[in-house]
Order: C-alpha cells, then sequence, then structure tokens
C-alpha cells in the first residue's frame, strides 16, 4: 500500500460509548497548536532555550520512536513502505512536506533530505518570540530521528538546515546515520540523549541557578543606574527630551552665570532651578524664589531691594531684600515677564552693577547672586510688543533652557504618576499602590494641558477616591476619561487594520520608542508587538 494513499481517518477510531480516540489501537489525545505554543512558551521561559530544547527534542524523539514502533506491530505494510515518517508528520498536522529524496545513506548525500511548510512549531515560536537565531523545529527533528532510528535499527540524526522560525522562506531538514555527521552533530547530541530525568533536572537546575545569580547582579546595576538617570534631585526624567535639558542643567551648574528657563506653566520650571542650585558650588547657600506675577509693582520693589526704617508709612524697621537674603546663593525669579518696565531698569542695574539700593537708601549695597529667572511667555514676542527690554532679556538670557510640555515627554508620564502616587500614599495613608492598565492608558492618552501640576492635582485626587490598591480609570477626572473616549471615536470609519497600526503607532509615540513599555500598555507579548510592527 502507498503510504500517500493513506488517510488519517483510515487510522483513527472513536469508541461510540467512551468517546476515547484511537490511532492504531493506541488511545490518543487531541490537543490544538495555539496550547502548544503556550507549552513551549512556559518551557522557555522556565527553564531557557537550552533547557526547553532539550525536553522538546527527547519528548519528539520518543514520540518518533513510539509512533514506528505501533506501525510496525499493527501495520507492517505500512512501516515498511517508504516515506513513511513524513507522511505521518503531514497526518498528525505537525508539518506539511512538500519535497523528499533518499539515498543508501553511504555517501556525502543526506540519507533522507526534506523540505517543510507550515510547521507548527516554527509558527508558535515566531508567535511568542519573534525570529529566532537558530532553527526551532526541535519536536519535529526530534520525531523524524526516532521514527527512522527504530525503523532502520541504526542510529539516525535530523538536523534543521533551514527554517522559518529563524527567517528562511521553508523549513528543510537532513537525516544521516551517526557517523555521517561528522563533528556537526556533537553539539547537538546532548538533546537527543536519553538520560534519565534526574539527570537532565540535575542539569538544568544548575543552569538556572548560575543564570539567576547573574541576572540578579545585572537586574541590581540595572536598577542602580535607572535610579540615577530616572530621579534626579526631585524629577522624575526617563525621556530622551528631558535628559537633554537635564544634562545641559548640569553642565551650566558648573557656571556661575545667569540662566533663563522657559516652558509651559506646570513644566517644573522651579525644580528644574533648584536642581542647578543644588548641583552648583553654591548649593548649601540659600534659595530664595519669588514669583514676579504676585506682587505689584512697588511691593515687588521693596521685596526684591528692601527697605530702610521710615522709607514709607509702615516701615517701622529696616529690612532685608531678598537680593541681599539669597547672598552667594540663588535668586529664583519666577514669572519675570510679568514685571513692569521700569521694573526692568531696576533688575537690569541690578545685573549689570551687582549691587542693589535699598528703597529710602542713597548708598548701593554689594550682591553677590546668581539669578535664574523662568517664564511661560515668549520674551521676543513681548520685546517686540513693547513689553519687555531687549537689553535686560540679553542679559537673563546668558544661557536658555527650555522645558518640554509634558505631552511632548509622554515617556516621563507614568514614572511621574508613580512617584506623585507614593507621595500621596504617604501623605493621605491611601491603599493605593498602582494604576490598572486602562487608568495608565487614560493618563498616556490626555493631552496635559496643565502639565506636571496637573497630573500630580489627577493623582492626588485619585489617590484620595482610590478604595483598593489599584487606581482604576474609574478614580480619574471625567476630561482623562472623555479625551481617550474622543480619540477612539473621532477617527471616523476606517478598516480594523488601519485602527490597529495607528494604535500601535501612537502608543509607541506616547512611550518614547520604548517597545517593550508598549507591548505592556497594549495587552501583548513583546514578540507579537515585533510581529505586528513587520506586518504594517
Amino acid at each position: 500500500m502507498d503510504m500517500r494513499e493513506l488517510h488519517l481517518k483510515d487510522l483513527l477510531k472513536v469508541d461510540s460509548e467512551t468517546k476515547i480516540i484511537s490511532f492504531l489501537d493506541q488511545r490518543v489525545l487531541i490537543g490544538d497548536s495555539i496550547s502548544r505554543g503556550l507549552l513551549r512558551k512556559e518551557l522557555i521561559q522556565v527553564f531557557g532555550e537550552y533547557g526547553a530544547k532539550n525536553v522538546l527534542t527527547r519528548y519528539g524523539y520518543a514520540h518518533g520512536w513510539r509512533t514506528a514502533e505501533m506501525l510496525k506491530s499493527k501495520s507492517p505494510k505500512l512501516f515498511h513502505a517508504t516515506k513513511g515518517g513524513a507522511h505521518l508528520h503531514m497526518l498528525y498536522g505537525l508539518v506539511f512536506t512538500t519535497a523528499i529524496s533518499e539515498t543508501d545513506g553511504e555517501s556525502d548525500q543526506p540519507l533522507i533530505h526534506s523540505r517543510l511548510e507550515h510547521s507548527y512549531e516554527a509558527e508558535q515560536h515566531l508567535m511568542h518570540f519573534g525570529v529566532a537565531d537558530e532553527a526551532v523545529c526541535w519536536t519535529l527533528t526530534g520525531f523524524a530521528s526516532g521514527y527512522e532510528s527504530f525503523k532502520r535499527q541504526k542510529d539516525v540524526y535530523f538536523l534543521e538546515t533551514k527554517c522559518i522560525g529563524k527567517g528562511d522562506e521553508y523549513c528543510e531538514m537532513e537525516g544521516r546515520y551517526a557517523e555521517k555527521w561528522g563533528s556537526t552533530l556533537q553539539t547537538q547530541l546532548p538533546f537527543y540523549g536519553m538520560a534519565s530525568t534526574n539527570d537532565i533536572l540535575e542539569e538544568l537546575t544548575s543552569r538556572i541557578r548560575d543564570t539567576e545569580q547573574q541576572l540578579k547582579k545585572t537586574r541590581h546595576s540595572l536598577e542602580h543606574l535607572e535610579r540615577k538617570r530616572t530621579f534626579l534631585e526631585g524629577m522624575v526624567v526617563r525621556s530622551k527630551a528631558m535628559q537633554d535639558v537635564v544634562d545641559l542643567a548640569s553642565r551650566t551648574a558648573r557656571v556661575n552665570s545667569p540662566v533663563l528657563i522657559t516652558g509651559e506653566s506646570g513644566v517644573g520650571k522651579e525644580v528644574l532651578a533648584r536642581y542647578i542650585h543644588n548641583t552648583s558650588c553654591g548649593g548649601n547657600k540659600p534659595f530664595i524664589a519669588v514669583n514676579c506675577g504676585a506682587f505689584s509693582e512697588t511691593l515687588l520693589e521693596s521685596e526684591l531691594f528692601g527697605y530702610t526704617k521710615g522709607a514709607f508709612t509702615g516701615a517701622e524697621r529696616d529690612h532685608k531684600g531678598v537680593f541681599e537674603e539669597a547672598e552667594g546663593g540663588t535668586l529664583f525669579l519666577d514669572e519675570i515677564g510679568e514685571t513692569s518696565l521700569k521694573m526692568q531698569v531696576k533688575l537690569l542695574r541690578v545685573l549689570q552693577e551687582k549691587e542693589i539700593r535699598r528703597i529710602g537708601e542713597n548708598g548701593a549695597r554689594k550682591v553677590k547672586v546668581r539669578i535664574i529667572s523662568a517664564t511661560n511667555k515668549v520674551l521676543t514676542d513681548e520685546i517686540k510688543g513693547g513689553n519687555f527690554r531687549q537689553d535686560l532679556y540679553y542679559r537673563l538670557r546668558v544661557i536658555e533652557l527650555t522645558i518640554p510640555s509634558l505631552r511632548k515627554r509622554a515617556a516621563d508620564i507614568l514614572p511621574l504618576a508613580h512617584c506623585f502616587l507614593k507621595e500621596a500614599a504617604h501623605e493621605m495613608q491611601s491603599v493605593a499602590t498602582g494604576f490598572s492598565s486602562a487608568a495608565a492608558e487614560s493618563l498616556l492618552q490626555y493631552n496635559w494641558p496643565g502639565n506636571v501640576r496637573e497630573l500630580q492635582n489627577v493623582i492626588y485626587r485619585a489617590a484620595a477616591l482610590c478604595d483598593r490598591g489599584m487606581i482604576t480609570r474609574a478614580d480619574l477626572p471625567v476630561e482623562l476619561r472623555q479625551a481617550e473616549d474622543s480619540y477612539t471615536g473621532s477617527e471616523g470609519c476606517r478598516t480594523l487594520r488601519q485602527l490597529e497600526k495607528d494604535h500601535i503607532k501612537r502608543t509607541l509615540e506616547l512611550t518614547g520608542g520604548d517597545k517593550r513599555e508598549a507591548a505592556k500598555l497594549l495587552g501583548i507579548g513583546l514578540a507579537t508587538l515585533y510581529r505586528k510592527l513587520k506586518a504594517h
């Protein structure tokens, strides 16, 4: 009987009463490729590729050997038919053999050479791990080796020379007698050895122990580096844009030059100013912040320069201004764009002469203080409108630092949120310790017009309302929930493929290109994300 004429229905029987399925009178079980793929994934994650390859290759070998043994016992004619193992591979649904050739195996040509497509094993490996560095059809090569070794009563080993799992167009196997492989087989023999389970587990346990120790050291080093890189003097810095700003600020701290910090309201200009001060050589000296927009012109003058007793009604004693109070340290002038032209003239004189004069006093006092100013206005536009002096602008802007808005550095959103949640939980005795995936995605999708200050308020509010361990989307303000709804509902009628592509693209933008974080937010594996990126 020609093996190619054999169909699965000829070999399978189902007991009408017990529903037990038999293949060649031996009980068999039906399993799907997805569950096998998940088992493979778990084996690799627990034992590593080396350990998983050991288990799966030996399983395949035992399966092939047992199949040949059953076939010889139940159907000797089929057992002795040519190309039996390859056809059984296809009947099992494991792979599709498109070409196969055989020799006597005594020459340099392989005993059996086969070309395969639709390997379930390569398909599942790609789905869970992406493209591999080496061939991955371990159970298939094991099956072929076990089947032919039993059939020929001589050691036959199959190796993959091409594999879809590592990016080839098709899978290709070669089977040779053990002695015909030469040194090529030496690296593969450990995967075929039928050592005892205890020996296998002992070997794997030793490898796992060594790997865990190495991973522990690496993780400790990475966590230390990550903490240094992400948390700096009260700032959370994960995005590339913010890292560039902090790098420039670090270099700025080494010199005593005036600094102008620009950016939208709430981005953290005062926090950056404190970082510059704290990392400078005068970090142990005073840091005094003044909001220039919070005072009238007269009050701002007395606040900055001080006054003498009797200088005006209510001046009952001498009073130092903040320029003197900040001697040797840093004076932070926030909202510098709100000052009047008259006050601008006086500030310009201080910067030029490095001296101040108290209200009601004739003599000047020398001051040594670094000036860091900040504004959310575009001062060049204010100069064009006649509201800000150009000479003062250049005096203040020896070094300019521009802090990007929070929506332009989305990689900082979740680290900042976790930092604020930790503070809020401590202050308010909140039970919240983290964010659900839906809440995290809402934080990332929102535009944050109020920047970091708004994010802090949102997290404190959510921590106060949360009555469980995780902050959920329901704990967030309505504007955040509406923002995500508008994103998913205002795109118009488009194909599912286009929606998926756009959503993946936006998620990658929000995570600053961090694919691991993006995969986590999308709720898929990293390998699946790589596969979808390639498909799109």
